[in-house]
């Protein structure tokens, strides 16, 4: 695992080594074991080494037999055995024990469909110097990052968005429509960054650079149909094969390995399946609140004495939240208001004090349907047709009506109810997740933007982008093309860039059985009765690992990486949060009308409802955006 970045111009001139030097300095965090370049005309590649396999020899750039090709790499191909045996019956030889040299030898023989035999987390840049074409490609789920923008003639990449402002010449211009985007969405969709002209290279795409022409194709898709038709017991079986593999090829390291145990049913089938591959205790590791009513910790504790693990538990205080967002901030290097950012920065500290590599349980709910909202989804479709005089008036009536006392006998959780059903009825079904989870609704929006801006972005423009994933699926019903969409959309443009940057922030090697690119196609393919049944999610995936977890563990349902932020802002960080978003100094004050950030702040306090996470939205984006400015 490392981080990778270079630059290459269209004329062949030489590229500026210390250029490619500082943008690689910055990324340091992403590998702290070493560093390599390639410089030939008109290219420059670097790299920042975390060494977890082939310690000794793995250093990169790598490259082929007559050094043709050279490629930079970050991330692990877990079939690279199997692939070094069959290329050197193939004729070729290798120098390393890495799965990097893999690649390029994949390349001499298939070209640009190497990526296609490809099982793993990836991003890599290869340079075929008897071409002078670059081929940037990144896995099929995203769970590697790639940035990159063009300017002029010279193409710029990095795994991270600083190390990328650090080569180009000035610093680009907010792009005001990705952060209208990230009101609806709390991140920035792919291929949008928070600059105009950067771009992320979305999952499971290729970029060809060659004669000055930039080229960015899909080269994989998942498939929903046709459907898997056979018993129960046959899917159950062949399940638990398949995610035994996924596991135990991803327990292959060099350096000390353990996972993250949340205490949910994803990451704790991960470590059931991890001891029972292992003559050795796991090592897992825990976070948690001091507010019960938050905490997982007690879920994971079982896991972890049925496994006789050798766990470690964090504890995370609101002291604790000031300094870790301008941290959080830095890594990210655009706003994402994932609030679980904040744990799992800790927990992943707390990992690499023991570990170098740690396995989790993300992606089991995009696979296997374990959000509430996908058995929700059809009652609230039944919702939207209702009158419109019930849905669209009687309900805001209602939400008006209800007394602004904290000590009120109405709480704050029936005014978020019936908020929530205002934006069941006026955003459209197939943007699933704008309706359920969304924190700024359009009309929330419509009122923040302060007018010059408020026209600018469109109609909609988060609903139109979830639509469109929603309607590029290859299936049939509506839950399939909502898990499609939810993991062509939040899954790699939120989930997976925390899970990137929180870990790599510590050098830390995350590893997802759970998104397993053949796994994930297998389960695409499940029948919907063996996701969702009645009012439960991961039908099957629960009864066919039944008997290795605690039964507390086993029958629960989802709860998610919740965070008491509501309590926190209207108390110890209430004033810290008012200082942000009503600083007159800051963008957000350029951008937004003061009213309702001041209303959205006094409700709040008053107990009115819940903005806890509205709050830590603009906080996260006015702490960015002043970064931003300077």
């Amino acid at each position: 695992m490392c981080g990778i970045c270079g630059i290459t111009h269209q004329d062949n001139r030489p590229v500026d080594r210390e250029l490619v030097q500082a943008m690689n300095a910055t990324i340091i965090h992403r590998g702290p074991d070493g560093d390599g370049f390639y410089f030939a005309p008109g290219i420059g590649l670097a790299m920042r080494r975390l060494a977890v396999i082939d310690l000794n020899t793995g250093d990169q750039p790598i490259t082929n037999e007559d050094e043709s090709v050279w490629i930079v790499f970050n991330g692990e191909i877990f079939n690279f055995p199997s692939l070094r045996a069959d290329l050197e019956a193939r004729g070729h030889h290798f120098r390393t024990q890495t799965d990097t040299e893999c690649i390029v030898h994949l390349y001499e023989d298939f070209g640009d469909d190497c990526i296609q035999y490809l099982r793993g987390q990836f991003a890599f840049a290869l340079w075929d110097s008897k071409k002078q074409r670059l081929l940037i490609a990144r896995d099929r789920l995203g769970q590697k990052p790639l940035y990159y923008t063009l300017s002029g003639d010279t193409l710029y990449f990095s795994s991270e968005l600083s190390s990328l402002l650090e080569a180009l010449p000035s610093r680009p211009n907010i792009h005001l429509p990705a952060i209208d985007l990230y009101l609806s969405l709390q991140y920035i969709p792919e291929p949008y960054t928070p600059y105009e002209g950067i771009f992320k290279l979305p999952a499971a795409h290729k970029l060809t650079f060659e004669q000055g022409q930039l080229n960015v194709e899909r080269y994989w898709q998942l498939e929903y149909e046709p459907k898997l038709l056979v018993s129960e017991e046959e899917l159950i079986e062949e399940l638990r094969l398949r995610m035994r593999d996924a596991v135990v090829m991803r327990m292959i390291s060099d350096v000390p390995l353990g996972a993250h145990l949340s205490g949910g049913i994803d990451s704790s089938i991960v470590v059931a399946l991890m001891a029972q591959a292992s003559s050795l205790p796991v090592k897992t590791f825990s976070v948690g609140f001091e507010e019960a009513s938050f905490s997982e910790l007690p879920y994971a504790r079982a896991v972890a004495e049925r496994y006789d693990t050798d766990h470690q538990e964090f504890t995370l205080t609101f002291g604790d939240i000031p300094a870790t967002i301008a941290k959080l901030i830095t890594h990210f290097g655009e706003p994402l208001a994932d609030p679980s950012a904040l744990p799992l920065y800790h927990l992943a500290r707390l990992t690499r004090q023991h570990v170098t590599v740690a396995l989790n349980g993300d992606g089991g709910d995009e696979a296997f349907a374990g959000y509430h909202r996908y058995w929700l989804d059809p009652w609230a479709n039944r919702y939207a047709k209702l009158p419109v005089i019930l849905t669209e008036k009687l309900v805001p009536a209602l939400t008006r009506m209800l007394p602004n006392r904290k000590d009120s006998p109405v709480g704050s959780n029936l005014v978020d109810g019936l908020k929530r059903l205002e934006q069941l009825a006026s955003i459209d079904p197939r943007a699933s997740i704008l309706r359920w989870g969304s924190y700024f609704s359009p009309a929330w929006k419509a009122d923040l933007w302060r007018e010059e801006f408020r026209t600018q972005f469109g109609d909609r423009p988060a609903e139109i982008f979830l639509v469109n994933k929603f309607e590029e699926a290859f299936a049939d019903s509506f839950m399939d093309r909502t898990l499609f969409t939810d993991i062509h959309s939040y899954l790699p443009g939120d989930l997976l860039v925390k899970a990137d940057r929180m870990t790599m922030a510590h050098s830390l090697e995350g590893r997802s059985p759970f998104l397993d690119h053949e796994l994930a196609s297998w389960a695409a393919r499940l029948p919907e009765n063996m996701k969702v049944r009645g009012r439960t999610g991961k039908y099957l995936l629960r009864k066919a690992f039944a008997r290795d977890l605690p039964s507390r563990v086993h029958t629960r349902g989802k709860q998610g990486f919740g965070i008491p932020l509501g309590d926190w802002f209207r108390g110890p960080l209430a004033d810290w949060a008012h200082d942000i978003i009503l600083d007159s100094q800051s963008p957000l004050d350029q951008w937004f009308e003061s009213q309702p950030r001041q209303q959205l702040l006094d409700e709040h306090a008053a107990g009115r409802a819940n903005h806890g996470k509205r709050i830590y939205a603009l906080v996260v984006l006015g702490l960015w955006a002043e970064s931003a400015f300077r």
